[in-house]
Formats: C-alpha cells, sequence, structure tokens
C-alpha cells in the first residue's frame, strides 16, 4: 500500500501545481485584459490630440490667409488711391500739384509703417546698409567716403527694407 499512497501524494502534487498554474493563468489573463484597456484609452486620448492638432493647424491656416488677405487690401486700397490721383495730376495743366499730393501720401503711408530713408552722402561705405556699384578715385576725399547715391536706402523699422545704391570714394594713389 505504501505505493498507493505515493501515487496519491503526487497526485495531489500535481493537481496543487495545476491549481497553481490556473491561478498565474488567470492572473496574467487579468493583467493582459487591464493593459489592453490601459492601451485602448492611450489610444483614444492620441487621436484625439491629433484631431485637436490637426484643427488647431487649419484653424491657423486660415488664420493667416485672412491676415495676409486684410494686409493685401490695405496696400491695394493705398495704391488705388494714388492711381487716382496720378491719373488727375496726368489730365491737370499743372500736375506739379497732384505730384506734390502723391508724395505727401507716400510720406505718410511711409511714416505709418515705420519707413525710413538712409542718409548716406558724405558718410563711410557700410556694407550692411549700402550696395556699392562703383567706386572712383579721386585725389581730395577719403577712401571708402559715399560721394553719389545712385538709389536710395530705406529702413522699415530697425531692419533693412532695401540698400543705398552708392558710389564709393577711393583713395587716388600718388604716382612716384
Amino acid at each position: 500500500m505504501p505505493i498507493k499512497k505515493d501515487n496519491e501524494s503526487k497526485n495531489d502534487s500535481i493537481h496543487k501545481k495545476n491549481e497553481n498554474l490556473d491561478l498565474k493563468i488567470k492572473k496574467l489573463k487579468k493583467e493582459i485584459k487591464e493593459l489592453k484597456h490601459v492601451i485602448s484609452e492611450k489610444n483614444d486620448k492620441l487621436l484625439r490630440i491629433r484631431a485637436d492638432l490637426e484643427n488647431f493647424q487649419k484653424r491657423m491656416e486660415k488664420e493667416l490667409s485672412s491676415k495676409e488677405e486684410e494686409i493685401k487690401r490695405k496696400y491695394l486700397t493705398e495704391i488705388v488711391d494714388l492711381v487716382e490721383i496720378l491719373k488727375k495730376a496726368y489730365e491737370d495743366k499743372n500736375p506739379k500739384q497732384g505730384l506734390k499730393l502723391i508724395l505727401n501720401n507716400l510720406d505718410k503711408l511711409f511714416e505709418k509703417e515705420d519707413i525710413k530713408y538712409i542718409d548716406c552722402m558724405g558718410k563711410s561705405f557700410n556694407h550692411e546698409l549700402h550696395h556699392a556699384v562703383t567706386s572712383l578715385e579721386k585725389n581730395d576725399c577719403e577712401s571708402d567716403i559715399i560721394i553719389e547715391e545712385v538709389k536710395k536706402g530705406y529702413m522699415i523699422g530697425d531692419r533693412l527694407l532695401r540698400p543705398s545704391q552708392v558710389i564709393v570714394a577711393k583713395k587716388k594713389e600718388e604716382k612716384r
């Protein structure tokens, strides 16, 4: 009979091991189910965030387009006003008054937009503000001094809008 008892004890041991494995499997299945739920929630949250981002991008594109249109309309209105004054000046026997009015309107526009003329005559050449068209050798001046302005340069605030196109003096070398 001891063999039977031994077999029973082996069977009990196997049965307990099976029960333990079943418990572990149930526990792991439960954990997998919970992790799947967490992943699903995270995925939903990610999809909502992505949709929010896409909506934000679309809204920003619309706003940018609207701003561009507003700016375009603003400047085109200014140009239309100037064209009308130019046409009147062209038809006038004395167009000087009309031209003066146009220049005054442009000066007001420049002032409103903080556009300023770069004063460069007689000053040292600055490659950040000036574009040298050519240079002339002269006896009676220092090198790198602007002696003529070919085209005016402008600043908008503290940034360069267009560089001045200038002619720069170069001191003539004395021949020995």
